[in-house]
C-alpha cells in the first residue's frame, strides 16, 4: 500500500512538473530530433549493458566458460527488467539471473556467487563513478552557496555508502551467510527454510570466500568493466544535451550523469524513482546552467530509453523462460 502510494505521489509530480514548464514547448524541444536521433540515443544504453555483462561474466566460474556471451547478455537482460520493474530495490532480478544460469548446467551456487560478487563490483564501481561525478561538480559549477551545501551533504552520503560497501565486503570475506545463520540463532531466531539449507548456503560462502583469494584479477577487471558501463551513461547524457541543442561538455556530462545515478539510488523506494527521478534530473540540469525545458526533455528521454530496454528485457525473459534447459536436454538425449 505504501508502494502504491509512493508511484501515485511520484506520478502526480511528474505530471505537475511537466503542466508548470508546458506541454507543449517539452513537445517542441523533443520533436526536433526525429527517430534517427532517438536511435542514437540508445547507443550508449547498449554499450552500459553490453560492457555490464562482460563485468558479470569475469566473476562466473569455469562451468560457465562454455555459455556464449549472447546468452549472458540475454540473461542479464532479463534479470534487469526484473530489478527495474519489481519493488525489490534493484535486487529482485538477481536470483533470477542464478535461475537462468542454472538452465545452461551452472550450479546453483556458482551461479548465486557470481551475481553476489558482481552486484559488489557494480556497486563499488558506481560509489567510485559518483564520487568522481561530485569532484567534477564542485570544478564546473562550484562550490558556493547552496550548491556547496548540496555537494557536501552528497559527500556525506557516499562517503556512509562506500564504508556499508567496504562494510559489505569485508562480511563476505567473513562468511556473509554463515555469520548471518549465527546471528540469527544468537538472537534465537530460526527461520527453517534457511536451517535446511545451511550446507548449501555454507557452500556459498566459500564459493565466494574462493573468488576473492585466488580471482583478484577477475575482481579488478569486473569493477573496471562495470566503471565503463557507468561511464556510459555519461555518454548518454553528453548525447541527449547534444542533440537537445546543448552546449554539451564533457565534464558536466560525468557529474550529471553521476549525479542521476546517485539520486536514482537514493530514490529506491519509489517504483521507478517515478517523479523523483525526474525531478533531480531537471534540478541537475537548470543547476549546470540549462533551461527547465532541456532539463525535463532531457528526464523524459531518459524515461523512454528505461521503457525501451525494459521491453527488450521482457522479450529476452520470455525466450529464456520458454527455453529447455540443458540439464533437460541432455537427459532426453
Amino acid at each position: 500500500m505504501l508502494r502504491l502510494s509512493l508511484l501515485i505521489v511520484g506520478l502526480l509530480t511528474l505530471v505537475l512538473i511537466v503542466w508548470h514548464i508546458g506541454p507543449g514547448r517539452i513537445y517542441d524541444a523533443a520533436a526536433q530530433l526525429g527517430p534517427i536521433a532517438l536511435l542514437v540515443l540508445l547507443i550508449p544504453s547498449a554499450i552500459m549493458y553490453v560492457v555490464e555483462a562482460y563485468g558479470w561474466k569475469v566473476t562466473l566460474g569455469p562451468s560457465a566458460k562454455v555459455i556464449p556471451f549472447w546468452r549472458v547478455l540475454a540473461i542479464r537482460t532479463a534479470g534487469e527488467v526484473v530489478n527495474m520493474t519489481t519493488p525489490t530495490a534493484y535486487v529482485g532480478g538477481e536470483p533470477l539471473k542464478a535461475y537462468l544460469l542454472k538452465k545452461h548446467n551452472v550450479p546453483m551456487v556458482e551461479g548465486l556467487a557470481s551475481v553476489i560478487i558482481a552486484k559488489t563490483t557494480m556497486t563499488i564501481a558506481e560509489v567510485i563513478f559518483i564520487l568522481l561525478g561530485i569532484a567534477l561538480a564542485f570544478w564546473t559549477v562550484g562550490a558556493n552557496g547552496s550548491s556547496g551545501q548540496t555537494g557536501a551533504a552528497a559527500l556525506v552520503s557516499v562517503g556512509l555508502l562506500l564504508f556499508g560497501m567496504a562494510a559489505f565486503v569485508f562480511v563476505q570475506r567473513q562468511g556473509l551467510f554463515t555469520w548471518l545463520l549465527e546471528f540469527l540463532r544468537k538472537i534465537g531466531l530460526t527461520i527453517g527454510y534457511l536451517e535446511a539449507r545451511e550446507e548449501k548456503l555454507r557452500s556459498l560462502d566459500r564459493t565466494i570466500l574462493g573468488f576473492y583469494r585466488h580471482n583478484r584479477p577477475a575482481f579488478y577487471a569486473s569493477t573496471g568493466l562495470f566503471f565503463l558501463g557507468w561511464m556510459a551513461e555519461a555518454l548518454e547524457v553528453y548525447v541527449i544535451i547534444y542533440f537537445l541543442g546543448g552546449p554539451a561538455m564533457a565534464l558536466s556530462a560525468i557529474s550529471i550523469g553521476a549525479l542521476s545515478v546517485f539520486i536514482k539510488g537514493g530514490t529506491f523506494f519509489i517504483p521507478g524513482s517515478l517523479g523523483a527521478q525526474d525531478g533531480g534530473n531537471l534540478l541537475l540540469l537548470t543547476a549546470f546552467g540549462y533551461s527547465e525545458v532541456t532539463g525535463i526533455t532531457f528526464a523524459l528521454l531518459r524515461r523512454f530509453r528505461e521503457l525501451v530496454w525494459i521491453g527488450i528485457g521482457l522479450a529476452a525473459l520470455a525466450v529464456l523462460g520458454r527455453q529447455p534447459s540443458a540439464i533437460q536436454h541432455d537427459q532426453s538425449s
